[in-house]
């Protein structure tokens, strides 16, 4: 009787115990499957798609399918002398264009004109997005607006980054170029390792972590971006905290954008926002200190604008590339922040400086 009482409680054990197991393996792929639903993004909303926001901005038609939206500036391009190709930053748009002033456009004969990068405004997202394809977005929107064999590039913060790839693939392409207050990327292998890692502790900890995610774990950077556990990037969120006392005063132009404000991120934050720091701060195929004079004859000439107390963009780092790259012509301005090209006139004296300094 003890021994039939004794196997009884054995089996029941058995099934208790079994049957925890299952519980447990249960558990775990539900939070296998609510973790991965966690970290994918949303598709996103296509401009001119049956759910996506309509289209009202000129586009060209890319070779691989791609719509990438446009916005003319200037003077008209058949009274045009220089032709000029924006590249807007970080959660920016088209309209967000350096602001030239008409007198100056119409003084030289300035062609400008900005575009939506992909996945921003009225562009088309580009999920298979290198370091690589920027520039030749930028390449091809050139001829098919008839801009010439070669003309210029600028670029502001991420869209300075991205001036970068123009000198490495389309060099050949290019009348002059300027970045101002260009975003780094901390893991470029031409950085000595005890000044990158000086720079990036710059950073305020939300700002290091959400860089850190989007190098290090490039798919949990939309979780990360989303998730309301830990503070994320100060940018995204336009924290103030990351600006000079400069950029305080400035920062009210930057925002004033009511009018097209809700277009920046429309077709969703992942192909904007998420897609910009996982090609940014990722593994580029080049070493940008590693490039080679493009003008070696002075035909043209490429300027670095930044601010000596860029709360974004260490300063350490750009001197340290204007160093290594001496054919570069670097402007620091001291007690300017990361919106130096909102200063009063500060737009025409940058273009001036390009277009013009070389005579």
């Amino acid at each position: 009787m003890a021994h039939t009482e004794k196997s009884l409680q054995n089996s029941s054990f058995q099934l208790h115990s079994s049957m925890s197991k299952k519980i447990s393996v249960l558990l775990f792929i539900g939070f296998l499957a609510w973790a991965y639903q966690a970290i994918q993004p949303p598709p996103p909303k296509i401009c001119g798609s049956a759910n996506g926001p309509s289209v009202t901005a000129p586009r060209i038609k890319l070779r691989d399918g791609r719509h990438l939206a446009y916005k003319e500036n200037g003077v008209p391009k058949d009274k045009a002398k220089y032709n000029v190709i924006f590249v807007h930053g970080f959660d920016s748009c088209r309209y967000d264009v350096i602001r030239l002033s008409q007198e100056t456009a119409e003084e030289l004969g300035i062609y400008l004109v900005s575009f939506d990068r992909a996945g921003y405004g009225e562009s088309d997202p580009n999920p298979k997005r290198t370091v690589k394809d920027t520039a030749l977005d930028i390449e091809e929107l050139a001829d098919q607006l008839g801009m010439g064999s070669k003309f210029y590039v600028v670029g502001f913060s991420m869209g300075g980054q991205v001036i970068w790839t123009c000198l490495k693939y389309i060099p050949h392409r290019l009348a002059g170029a300027t970045l101002i207050a260009p975003v780094v990327n901390y893991w470029w292998p031409g950085f000595p390792a005890n000044l990158s890692k000086k720079a990036y502790k710059q950073q305020l900890p939300a700002d290091r972590w959400a860089v850190g995610v989007a190098h290090y774990a490039p798919w949990l950077t939309y979780w990360w971006n989303t998730q309301k556990w830990f503070p994320c990037s100060n940018v995204i969120a336009h924290s103030p905290d990351i600006l000079n006392t400069q950029d305080k005063e400035l920062f009210s132009k930057f925002e004033s954008r009511e009018a097209y404000g809700a277009q920046i991120r429309q077709q969703g934050e992942f192909e904007t926002l998420h897609r910009d720091m996982i090609v940014g701060f990722g593994r580029w195929e080049f070493d940008p200190m590693e490039l080679e004079n493009p003008f070696p004859n002075n035909e043209g000439s490429v300027h670095l604008w930044h601010g000596d107390e860029d709360g974004l963009v260490p300063v350490i780092l750009q001197r340290y590339i204007a160093e290594k790259l001496p054919w570069i012509h670097y402007h620091e301005l001291k007690g300017s922040g990361h919106m130096l090209h909102y200063i009063d006139a500060m737009p025409d004296t940058i273009i001036n400086t390009m277009l013009v300094g070389l005579k």
